[in-house]
């Protein structure tokens, strides 16, 4: 279970430079920090070892829908689980506002079996509605949340694997290929040489295959971490309708915000949506009142009660969240 007591200064330092890249070195990012290597090595191994942060590799898929459900009255923390048991879910919260529930799914083929079957079948669940996602403004691999300089984000970019808001994997994937890629769902910051033991191949032959996953846009290395533990308590998906010929303009201008974490274009009654994380809800407020939303029809706002999945990954949860 995670303590969501804010960082220190250092500590959050740290995880913004894994935000940039979550498998830079120790060393790299003491450099770049300008801060002693042990020192920096012995916070950012607790982070990881007291499960504040998490680094792992996402999948890329073909495609993507959030679903937004209505839960039967007690069910919303059963259909929560449910939703997050699922392989192909990449994050879940239990919100406030017209659903009970948001996941976003991704899938490479077979969606009608997975909304008009598996979808429905959720514990609890008395409506759906699917929003598929055109297009992604931003990820959680693009968010940053700290005070790091461009200059010392220019020096940890990795040369491979950056922030990517399309991808299009196109070579074929073999049994070696898949076993790294669960090696780095589990840990991304696993090492060539521990992930060589696991596939039985040499150092060299892994690198080049980590490279090639990396570069040809199979998968993503993303920074896990609570946005409270970075003194952001207050989280909130924002569902924007805007006049069509202003989506685009407005997805791109939203998405430099450092309150936004994550940004999609979607189908639905809503054309975006906005996850967004601040200090508190007087700061949630000014942002919904004092952003330039352009030609916006309509805005509702939906508050983040509790996220059990982020990034593929299961959150465990502390008394209160």
């Amino acid at each position: 279970m995670v303590d969501f007591q804010e960082l220190g200064e250092l500590e959050q330092r740290i995880v913004m430079a894994l935000q940039v890249d979550g498998r830079a070195t120790w060393r790299k990012i003491a450099k770049v920090l300008d801060e002693p290597e042990r020192t920096v090595a012995r916070h950012g191994a607790a982070l990881l070892e007291d499960g504040k942060v998490n680094i792992a590799a996402i999948r890329h898929r073909a495609g993507a829908v959030i679903a937004a459900l209505n839960c039967v009255p007690g069910t919303v923390p059963v259909a929560s689980e449910a939703l997050s048991a699922r392989a192909d879910t990449s994050f879940t919260y239990m919100v406030t506002g017209q659903s009970d529930v948001v996941s976003e799914l991704h899938y490479d083929g077979g969606l009608e079996d997975i909304l008009t079957l598996q979808l429905p079948a959720t514990p609890g669940l008395s409506q759906i509605q699917v929003y598929p996602i055109l297009k992604f403004f931003k990820t959680i691999r693009g968010w940053r949340a700290g005070n790091l300089s461009t200059a010392q984000m220019r020096m940890l970019e990795p040369e491979v694997g950056g922030e990517r808001t399309e991808w299009h994997p196109t070579e074929a994937l073999d049994a070696t290929d898949l076993t790294i890629i669960d090696a780095l769902r589990r840990d991304g910051r696993a090492s060539i040489e521990a992930i060589s033991r696991q596939v039985k191949l040499g150092e060299s032959s892994v690198s080049r295959r980590v490279e090639a996953l990396l570069r040809g846009e199979h998968i993503s290395i993303r920074t896990l971490v609570e946005p409270a533990l970075l003194g952001l308590p207050v989280e909130a998906l924002l569902w924007v309708q805007v006049s069509p010929e202003r989506i685009d303009e407005l997805g791109q201008r939203l998405s430099q915000l450092p309150q936004v974490r994550y940004l999609a274009a979607i189908a639905g009654d809503a054309q975006l949506l906005v996850d967004v994380t601040v200090p508190s809800q007087q700061d949630l407020y000014r942002f919904i009142a004092q952003t330039d939303w352009g030609q916006m029809v309509q805005l509702r706002t939906s508050v983040v009660l509790g996220a059990r999945k982020r990034g593929g990954r299961l959150v465990s949860t502390a008394s209160g969240r």
